[in-house]
């Protein structure tokens, strides 16, 4: 039997599922800091619990981004991504309904055209487990904190500051800023969220670190 499912260790997806859960869906928070791999890793998740026969969807937390025109009126364009540019409030309200209700619509983030767009996701009746997937799920700061008893499981994705710097450059370098401007975008913002997210983290039930091999994923030393 395969230790790993889909680049994803098999220990990992039996926790999950055996997790107690508070409502009709099991809740799993995917935490990380920007560029540590969230998505791809939610991705393979529901792709390797459904080798178990497990319904499961990712919901990103990254439909609650603020419109740019309320950041550049409050004066938070140039700290897009930082806790405050959030609704925070808005996705509480969201996870408050994923556990029960049957059908829930909620927000999506245009990467592209850089907006929310308001009714894009929906969950259906017969998901049985949602990936939560954002940058501040596990954020111990005033009403962010209220987040972390609504988790059935919770997640941790880890990324050397070294490695996330090089992504996160990568990533600006790709959207057409020069070499200069991703790195000051990664040096002055992104990497300033990655600190504050590891300074002020509530507990994780497991922690994982990407593997050798591209796209596979193994639990951190100590879990």
């Amino acid at each position: 039997m395969s230790s790993m499912i889909h680049g994803i260790p098999r220990a990992l997806l039996e926790q999950i599922q055996s997790a107690p859960r508070a409502g009709r869906r099991r809740l799993v928070a995917l935490v990380g800091p920007p560029a540590s791999g969230k998505s791809t890793l939610a991705t393979k998740l529901v792709e390797a619990l459904a080798t178990f026969d497990r319904k499961a969807q990712v919901v990103p937390m990254d439909g609650f981004h603020l419109d740019n025109r309320l950041l550049m009126e409050r004066g938070l364009m140039h700290r897009k991504g930082s806790p405050d540019t959030f609704d925070a409030r808005g996705l509480l309200s969201l996870v408050s309904r994923l556990s029960d209700e049957a059908d829930v619509i909620f927000p999506l983030f245009d990467r592209a055209r850089d907006i929310a767009i308001a009714g894009a996701g929906q969950v259906r009746d017969d998901c049985e487990i949602l990936i939560i997937e954002g940058n501040y799920l596990l954020y111990d700061a005033p009403l962010w904190r209220e987040l972390s008893p609504c988790w059935d499981f919770a997640i941790r994705l880890e990324v050397s500051t070294s490695m996330l710097r090089e992504r996160l450059i990568d990533r600006w370098l790709a959207n057409g800023l020069s070499q200069e401007q991703a790195q000051k975008r990664a040096e002055e913002n992104d990497l300033v969220n990655a600190n504050l997210i590891a300074m002020h983290q509530l507990s994780a039930d497991v922690s994982l670190v990407p593997a050798a091999k591209d796209n596979e994923f193994e639990l951190a030393p100590g879990f």
